[in-house]
């Protein structure tokens, strides 16, 4: 095997990023760019591996026949392939030929995925039997695709699914192996991914070349990734940055749609047997992991970096984790979105008990410190339309309001949603974009950001204004809580907050009766929480879909309003 390139892919030689592969592939043929599960049964511990050589030739043959088959510079292509050789390949191929691929999250739902798609106007389909099944059932983006390609085994299934085989796509394109590469400009625009709608329907991102090539390079730096490290990507999208980052890819055997129900003990086969050496997974599949390492005495040796993602993490989920690596394993927690990625980031070693400490007396959640070249502000909270910066008024250090970030990686519109983008986008006297991320946060006199919950979901009681994740991170500290949960009943300005809890396994009645109380307790004895005096009990909260982590508080609230009209 070749040994991995220590000069990294620069982004200034093509704005496209399939130019990544290309590059890997002509430092590094031999080595392996993916290990992919050979069967799709989760049972399996079979899998198949693939160089960056291979990977190159099977994309570019791809390329050469979505040219051929009507997919070229443009094209808006829906892609809805498991994770996989497949996906890679495809996805390359993509950008080679100069589509725009349009991710969504298979999971959120088939009235939001046929909205997402409606909305996207697609005019290729590419996907699995299952998708082009859901697609002609269901009449997904039926107005605008007129190209269709099964990604499903040669097995006939093409009266099913309506599309060429990629067998055919390859012969298409003549079995070319030829390098292709669209010379996609900066501003042309790549792909376009849609939000998870945790807090409201799903937008779709436009994402730019550069914002692609910037997003590599802040990776790369503010997280010391090296070129030869292996990478396990637990959320797929993710792992297309690897191959511009040199890593090796192992695809892991699980439904990308539910993290916190991974199988651990397969994650960690893999994890050993490829000596993975980072790992990207959401605060949900982290804790589930961590908590089968506690129970089985594991550790993850080979493990030197973990990036969790999606939403707060507990510290105590760092905590453990830390006990399942090497001593000198880094896990670190950027803070982002889909519209900005990465904005922040800090590593556990800064994580101490006085950051830990200020979470627990309801100061926010420590996300650390703006990723180079970001610049970061809060600014006073606000549902208007601010146009220019001027406009806004930016808070003191210690007072919470609305973080809005401008960088390299920060995208410029949503997909045909010209109220939200009006509504998200604020530019400089620069000409600068600056993306309001629709969080409440704190930057502390260290420059140090603290994230204090959406804005969206803040209660206004007309007294004062409450902020979810500040005031829950003083009852998540209740040992019988696996996690709380405040919202608002009623309307802005008069609302009741209330106090969702999701406890521990089941209770005795006389139990829920004491944790009720403690709460309350909790709730009175700091000056932030006060005002809470209603604690109910849920079974299970809902969350997104994405990271399996954010609390979908819009659900609660309403689930709260009917449990204390009937109470009533």
């Amino acid at each position: 095997m070749d040994t991995a390139v220590t000069k990294p892919w620069n982004s200034d030689t093509t704005s496209n990023i399939a130019g990544a592969l290309a590059w890997q592939a002509s430092q590094q043929p031999r080595a392996t760019a993916i290990h992919y599960p050979a069967r799709r049964s989760f049972k399996s511990k079979k899998y198949a591996s693939v160089s960056y050589a291979g990977l190159e030739e099977l994309s570019n043959q791809y390329a050469h026949g979505l040219t051929a088959y009507g997919i070229g510079p443009g094209t808006r292509t829906a892609l809805m392939v498991p994770p996989g050789l497949e996906f890679f390949a495809l996805f390359f191929a993509l950008f080679k030929a100069g589509a725009v691929p349009v991710l969504i999250d298979p999971g959120i739902g088939k009235d939001a995925l046929k909205q997402c798609l409606d909305e996207a106007a697609p005019e290729a389909f590419i996907g699995s039997t299952k998708a082009h099944l859901a697609r002609r059932s269901l009449g997904w983006a039926k107005d605008s695709c007129s190209l269709f390609v099964s990604a499903a085994p040669t097995l006939g299934l093409g009266f099913l699914t309506g599309g060429i085989s990629l067998k055919k796509l390859r012969q298409m394109g003549g079995e070319s192996t030829e390098p292709v590469l669209h010379a996609a400009k900066p501003d042309e625009m790549a792909a376009i991914l849609f939000t998870s709608g945790s807090t409201g329907a799903p937008k779709g991102v436009v994402y730019r070349h550069r914002h692609f090539g910037a997003q590599v390079d802040m990776l790369r730096r503010a997280f010391d990734i090296e070129a030869g490290e292996v990478s396990l990507p637990t959320f797929p999208p993710f792992a297309l940055f690897d191959p511009a980052l040199g890593m090796t890819t192992v695809v892991p055997q699980m439904d990308p749609t539910r993290p916190a129900e991974v199988d651990a003990e397969r994650l960690a086969w893999a994890i050993d047997e490829f000596k993975v050496t980072n790992i990207f997974g959401s605060p949900a599949l982290l804790d589930t992991v961590s908590r089968w390492a506690e129970q089985n005495g594991k550790r993850l040796w080979s493990v030197r970096r973990v990036i969790t993602a999606g939403a707060a993490v507990p510290i105590s989920t760092i905590r453990r984790m830390e006990n399942a690596l090497a001593n000198d394993a880094e896990i670190h927690t950027p803070y982002g979105a889909t519209e900005c990625l990465p904005v922040t980031s800090i590593a556990n070693e800064q994580l101490n008990d006085r950051i830990a400490a200020m979470t627990e007396s309801g100061e926010g959640i420590c996300v650390g410190y703006p990723v180079s070249p970001n610049q970061l502000r809060v600014i006073a909270i606000s549902d208007n339309v601010f146009r220019e910066l001027a406009e806004t008024t930016e808070m003191p250090p210690g007072m919470p309001g609305e973080i809005i970030v401008s960088g390299p990686s920060c995208t410029d519109t949503y997909w045909r949603r010209p109220g939200e983008t009006e509504l998200a986008k604020i530019k400089d006297e620069m000409g600068n974009i600056w993306h309001r991320m629709g969080d409440i946060g704190i930057i502390d006199g260290q420059g140090c950001l603290w994230y204090c919950g959406r804005a969206s979901q803040r209660i206004e009681t007309g007294q004062e204004i409450l902020f979810a994740d500040q005031a829950e991170g003083i009852f998540n500290q209740h040992p019988d809580a696996v996690r709380t949960a405040l919202v608002g009943v009623g309307a802005p300005g008069r609302q009741i907050p209330v106090l969702c809890v999701e406890v521990k396994g089941k209770l005795a009645p006389v139990d829920y009766e004491r944790v009720h109380f403690d709460l309350l307790q909790l709730a009175q004895a700091h000056a932030l929480t006060r005002s809470v005096r209603t604690v109910l009990f849920h079974d299970g909260f809902p969350v997104d879909i994405r990271h399996n982590s954010k609390i979908r508080r819009e659900e609660l609230a309403a689930w709260a309003t009917r449990k204390m009209q009937e109470k009533a």
